[in-house]
């Protein structure tokens, strides 16, 4: 009797201790069964927006107005009075060359046109005496023919000394080279010091009011362009930001190398200037049209095919979509088939989401807990 009541004491007490130590669940998997927090910025509803279609641009920001200012006469370059960067206004003195050459020959110009105005008073005097002479037959036909041909050749040597003075008077004040129209100093080439010859590139200026956007197209979409559409482009160097103009011009020769046609754009005016030469991509809207579109960052690529992740009934479920065009101006993309407008997908699907997953919409002070479980899903 007494084995069998420590037989029985000894059984219970290693129920016991198996029940104890029986296996609890981890707290992973207590994890994973919760459903996925989400908030408003997490999410995207679907709805119809502009598509707008028409060919790549992409070329530079030019002025129309600009000038290439080279020295126009020979000489040291003395002063260089303005930099690159600055203003300017239609008439300043931009350099100025060694006028000391030029001064004498001004001087030695006028010197000229002074002798050459009395030699010719001198001839006209002789000339009238001759013809008051000769009406009373004192002198000679011959005579007469020379004081005329005397004053004829004065008058000729006047206006000969007056164009020398012209032409000096001209070269001493290309001495001072000067702005021809109002604008900004772009490019400055010469020193003080240098020596400048005939054709030495002094300075470069461009009016920035007057810059445009000159683009190229390819040859195959020349025919969708017209004058006066639309174009909407980015410019390298002012991030975030689109400018807009219209189609100018397009030229009727395609460049020989590349074979694509150039279009020149008028841009709208801008508060802020605009810097000439940097590069700038865009589209010409030669088509606009209503469809389904989501940014590229909604898409989930894999091989040929597309899809969304869609949250319908707090169940996240992965859709394959058609794509159709894409709008060049802010890179969102059409959906042909697969997905109707009013569908709410993730904005941002990223990491290792799973078909089927449960999801719920909790407010963003709500969801500030679960910051660590929603890093690792990436949404």
């Amino acid at each position: 009797m007494k084995k069998l009541t420590l037989s029985a004491l000894t059984l219970a007490l290693t129920c016991t201790l198996a029940a104890c130590s029986k296996p609890t669940a981890s707290p992973a998997a207590t994890e994973a069964e919760l459903p996925l927090q989400l908030v408003s910025q997490d999410l995207l509803q679907l709805t119809q927006a502009q598509l707008a279609l028409g060919p790549v641009i992409s070329g530079s920001l030019q002025p129309v107005t600009k000038a290439a200012l080279n020295a126009e006469v020979s000489g040291i370059v003395m002063q260089v009075l303005k930099d690159n960067g600055d203003a300017v206004q239609a008439g300043d003195v931009l350099v100025k060359l060694d006028p000391t050459i030029y001064r004498d020959k001004l001087l030695s110009a006028q010197e000229a046109v002074r002798s050459a105005e009395v030699s010719l008073a001198q001839a006209n005097r002789q000339l009238k005496r001759m013809q008051s002479l000769s009406k009373q037959n004192l002198v000679t036909q011959e005579g007469l023919e020379s004081a005329e041909n005397k004053a004829n050749q004065s008058q000729s040597d006047l206006a000969s000394a007056k164009a020398r003075l012209v032409e000096a008077r001209q070269q001493l004040e290309k001495t001072e080279v000067r702005a021809p129209f109002s604008g900004v100093v772009a490019q400055r080439y010469a020193s003080a010091g240098d020596t400048a010859q005939v054709g030495k590139s002094l300075m470069l200026l461009i009016d920035p009011a007057s810059i445009r956007f000159e683009g190229f197209i390819a040859a195959d979409r020349v025919g969708q362009v017209k004058m006066g559409q639309q174009v909407r482009f980015k410019v390298n160097g002012y991030q975030g930001k689109f400018f807009t103009g219209t189609v100018e011009r397009i030229n009727p020769l395609a460049n020989e190398n590349t074979r694509q046609v150039q279009i020149l754009v008028q841009m709208e005016k801008t508060a802020e200037p605009l810097v000439a030469g940097l590069y700038a991509e865009g589209h010409i809207e030669s088509d606009n049209r209503q469809a389904l579109m989501v940014p590229q960052s909604a898409l989930v690529k894999e091989g040929d095919h597309a899809y969304l992740w869609q949250l319908k009934d707090n169940q996240l479920n992965k859709v394959p979509v058609e794509l159709g065009e894409q709008d060049m101006r802010l890179g969102t993309q059409q959906i042909l088939s697969g997905i109707s407008a009013g569908a709410t997908v993730l904005r941002h699907p990223q990491g290792a989401l799973k078909e089927g997953a449960k999801a719920e919409l909790v407010p963003a002070s709500g969801a500030a807990s679960q910051t660590a479980a929603q890093s690792g899903s990436g949404v």
